[in-house]
């Protein structure tokens, strides 16, 4: 008897930096407790670039060929063995993170914290576990997430970047009538003055230094008000970097006529300057939530932080936030949400996709904030 054809299927494959091919794969049928899912629509991240253009993110470097792609939502194609949670057929969000549920960290709700976690286009475990710039994938079915009615899948692709600063704002312990400032108004600095609104704060401000960006933010109410940083040379010395952050923090300040600084802040930019910034225009007891993943050593003004009572508190991805982020995805709450999405390109155009969000612009000088990547019409 000849063996059974498998089906085979598409995937955009990394295999060095630059070097990503859009290739045929075998289809294998999903496993136990796993389903498949045919991809919809998978936003671009700045860690999927990352990989991208260095072949590695940080310190995570590729040791094999890697499908990226983590943002995402879709529909239920087939289900494995003692499945019980989705059906085929059904519109559901892929949460990339794979616990290990056995844990300190999982038992106690921190399963981001877990060791043995494997996340889906990440090159941290080896061997790495694919994501989902892939026509369809086979993925534990108990981190996919049914989609609300009114939740189309391009805004469900955002629950996992929504997911990111939902944890921060519970790290951060938001509430009605604070004053926010974002720092960094790209996708994930929009998205946390769109989490800051939701939450009740009584006004949010956005810094940056790109006037383009600035003006989106405000122009489409993510930010009551922005503020754009001077540019200047690099600092020659330490000293000098803590100087001109004092200085800045004081002109930032000044210009939103919050002089005693702001209750919250959201640091998106993962640059020296802007942490060093953070806490400075922090009130005295404010909070810096550090959600930008920049410098991995720096120089910070503790005694500011100390003396005034700043807390400095660190994010990393998000637990048990799917089901609020789609809700909110679902709601009137993040008003002009769609907006975020800039470009749109097919999965074998991915490559493509990359350059343009490397190089901030299209043909035409449109600003590109987030990627969507899909298959499908809407994607």
């Amino acid at each position: 008897m000849s063996p059974v054809a498998l089906p085979s299927q598409h995937a955009a494959v990394l295999y060095g930096p630059k070097d990503l091919r859009y290739e045929e794969r075998t289809l294998w049928p999903p496993s136990q407790g796993q389903a498949q899912v045919a991809v919809v629509a998978t936003g671009l991240c700045g860690s999927d670039l990352h990989y991208f253009i260095h072949g590695r993110n940080g310190d995570f470097a590729l040791q094999a060929p890697l499908v990226l792609g983590h943002e995402a939502a879709g529909i239920v194609t087939a289900v494995g063995p003692g499945v019980t949670n989705v059906v085929p057929g059904q519109r559901v969000a892929i949460e990339a993170g794979v616990m290990c549920s056995n844990c300190n960290y999982c038992s106690s709700g921190r399963y981001n914290l877990c060791k043995g976690l494997r996340f889906a286009s990440s090159a941290k475990t080896f061997p790495h576990l694919d994501g989902t710039l892939q026509e369809r994938m086979n993925h534990p079915a108990h981190v996919l997430h049914p989609l609300p009615k009114d939740c189309s899948f391009e805004r469900a692709a955002l629950a996992e970047p929504l997911s990111v600063l939902i944890h921060a704002s519970r790290r951060a312990q938001c509430k009605a009538g604070q004053r926010v400032l974002v720092c960094g108004a790209g996708a994930i600095g929009l998205l946390a003055c769109a989490v800051a609104r939701s939450t009740g704060a009584s006004r949010v401000v956005a810094i940056d230094i790109n006037h383009a960006r600035l003006d989106f933010a405000k122009s489409q109410g993510f930010a009551d008000d922005v503020f754009c940083l001077p540019a200047g040379p690099r600092a020659k010395s330490p000293e000098e970097s803590l100087r001109r952050a004092k200085e800045t923090s004081a002109t930032v300040l000044k210009a939103f006529g919050e002089e005693d600084g702001f209750d919250v802040i959201f640091e998106c930019t993962g640059a020296e300057p802007c942490i060093q910034m953070s806490i400075h225009t922090a009130m005295t007891g404010g909070k810096v939530m550090l959600i930008g993943m920049g410098t991995p050593n720096i120089t910070l003004p503790l005694s500011a932080a100390a003396l005034r009572e700043v807390d400095i508190l660190g994010s990393f991805r998000y637990a048990n936030t799917y089901p609020e982020a789609l809700s909110l995805l679902a709601s009137d709450k993040l008003p002009n949400i769609d907006a975020l999405v800039s470009h749109r390109l097919h999965l074998s155009e991915t490559k493509e996709a990359f350059e343009l969000l490397a190089k901030g612009v299209d043909e035409d000088g449109r600003m590109v904030l987030k990627v969507v990547i899909g298959p499908g019409s809407e994607a």
